[in-house]
């Protein structure tokens, strides 16, 4: 059993902890089509997606329904770019803006795209 100090310290460790955030595609191979989004947590957002779509019960409709019609086995996820947080900030300050400037930066690349996803986290 773990002492109140090892506790503690872990908490801290759990509490200093910073998820990847950028850029994300789910792309549609038959069609081509492109489903782009940031958040600030992507490997919770990518496993919540993944999860809602499987269940049907996504909120973004476009991509819920190309889903239903070509099934899971015709898309593939992939992160576009990751932003780094600053190594002086301490407070965790808010990177939206950065992320959906990204974003915009990626849509402008990628053909036949479509927002979804904005910061849901």
């Amino acid at each position: 059993m773990p002492s109140e100090a090892r506790k503690r310290e872990l908490k801290e460790h759990y509490k200093a902890m910073r998820p990847e955030m950028g850029v994300f595609v789910f792309r549609c191979v038959p069609t081509g089509k492109n489903y782009v989004g940031w958040t600030h947590d992507l490997k919770g957002t990518l496993n919540s997606l993944r999860f809602q779509l499987e269940l049907g019960s996504c909120r973004e409709k476009a991509l819920q329904e190309a889903w239903r019609v070509h099934g899971g086995a015709a898309f593939c996820a992939d992160v576009l770019e990751k932003l780094p947080y600053d190594k002086d900030d301490e407070t965790k300050t808010d990177y939206s803006e950065e992320l959906a400037l990204l974003c915009r930066l990626w849509q402008e690349k990628l053909p036949d795209h479509e927002e979804i996803w904005r910061n849901r986290t």
